[in-house]
């Protein structure tokens, strides 16, 4: 099996469709099919389903997806650690992270890094905890900022960052805002909620708080940013239960302490593949994270307002 048919073979998959592939690989269409005839030659077996429109994978294809991404991934960070031997860090950085995380300052940091390896080529991508972690465990991420979400396995693998409690927003003119603090999720059990998509940290760990505490509650409200959950509070349309530190994003809006959480908290981590599977890049970002040199912008650790 040669890598170079498990390029093609991950392009496709991506692209769903040889030409586009083909175009991005910068190889011919011809030549593109016969390396995936040829993969599926070797594995006796088809990987994709082909119309006029479009090709998806097969069980088959999709079996071999996930591995033809691990193989690639510890391919490239084989060649960048070479790369770093000889000194000199090139290669990509693929980041992930969730939006207005804790715990680190990703601008300033990836700022910071770039000064220090300006060969090295800067990904980022933002999405929720859930699909971060596949994404870093797949091989299609170097590391990512997000909350935790499970523990370590055989393909990943986190470094805590910082640990917060949840806070409960609400307009001024709110029924709880004169209630005084602190709440418990017993008082917020008929509230209409705004919240974010179940994928998120913030989310998952209020999930989890109501859970611990017996209480069920609806969300009703639904969005995939911090400003727009910040601005359906801000017009009194429900309230929402959040990470400690947006309470400055929103200095209006009234912030409550929730108890009675059975402990649960919201903790920030670094995802990242096992020791030997990960990029020197990554490891030169995470050394920034623990030890900035004088001069450059150290990222903050408890108490980050990012």
């Amino acid at each position: 099996m040669e890598l170079r048919h498990l390029h093609h073979f991950v392009a496709v998959a991506e692209d769903q469709h040889f030409t586009r592939a083909a175009e991005r690989l910068m190889v011919s269409q011809s030549g593109l099919s016969a390396s995936i005839r040829a993969l599926e030659r070797e594995l006796r077996a088809p990987l994709f389903v082909r119309t006029t429109r479009r090709v998806t994978l097969t069980e088959a294809g999709r079996a071999l997806l996930g591995e033809a991404e691990r193989i690639l991934a510890q391919v490239r960070s084989a060649q960048e650690a070479v790369a770093a031997v000889q000194g000199v860090l090139r290669g990509t950085l693929a980041l992930g992270t969730e939006q207005c995380i804790a715990g680190v300052d990703v601008a300033g940091l990836l700022a910071t890094f770039r000064r220090r390896h300006p060969d090295v080529e800067i990904r980022l991508r933002q999405a929720g905890s859930g699909a971060l972690a596949e994404e870093v465990a797949a091989g299609r991420l170097d590391l990512a900022f997000a909350y935790r979400t499970q523990d370590d396995t055989d393909q990943l693998r986190s470094v805590s960052l910082t640990g917060e409690p949840m806070t409960v927003l609400c307009h001024p003119r709110h029924r709880l805002a004169g209630a005084g603090s602190p709440l418990v999720p017993g008082e917020l059990g008929g509230e209409v909620f705004v919240d974010f998509h179940p994928d998120w940290g913030p989310r998952r760990t209020t999930d989890a708080a109501f859970a611990a505490a017996g209480v069920p509650r609806t969300v009703a409200l639904e969005v995939n940013d911090v400003h727009s959950l910040l601005d359906l509070v801000d017009e009194n349309l429900g309230i929402a239960v959040v990470p400690s530190h947006f309470r400055e994003k929103r200095p209006a809006l009234t912030a409550l302490d929730l108890e009675d959480t059975d402990d649960v908290v919201y903790e920030t981590v670094a995802l990242l593949p096992p020791e030997t599977a990960t990029s020197p890049a990554a490891r030169a970002l995470m050394t920034l994270l623990d030890r900035p040199e004088e001069g450059d912008l150290a990222p903050p650790r408890e108490g980050s307002r990012s």
